[in-house]
């Protein structure tokens, strides 16, 4: 059985953390994801219009792989949001085709993206 629309488009996204908390801490206070615990090594996350979790049944491989971009409608407000959060930002906010983004490493040292239109 499948949900009409989920075909084939990314439908969930885990990343393996060293503690739950911290980084329900930094992704709620950062960007304001709400969490529903599934245990002490499982937690899942709503962003509003995606779902993931933090997991710590595996080890933690946060170089490589696919960036993760999010949006923003305030870039330099979500910036010091991160920032303010215990992120690190790895590449200050820079212009590209189509708009303006910034990169930033997570407590467990994922890289991820925030971009906005122009």
């Amino acid at each position: 059985m499948s949900s009409r629309g989920a075909d084939r488009k990314i439908d969930y996204i885990e990343f393996n953390v060293a503690d739950i908390a911290r980084s329900k801490a930094f992704y709620g206070s950062a960007f304001g994801w709400t969490f529903t615990d599934y245990g002490p090594q499982y937690c899942e996350f709503q962003d509003g219009r995606l779902t993931g979790g933090f997991t710590t049944t595996a080890p933690v491989r946060a170089q490589g792989g696919p960036l993760i971009i999010l949006f923003a409608d305030e870039l330099e407000e979500i910036l010091a949001r991160v920032e303010a959060a215990g992120g690190t930002v790895v590449q200050p906010i820079f212009d590209f085709p189509g708009g303006r983004r910034f990169h930033f490493t997570d407590p467990d040292g994922y890289e991820l993206a925030v971009w906005s239109d122009r």
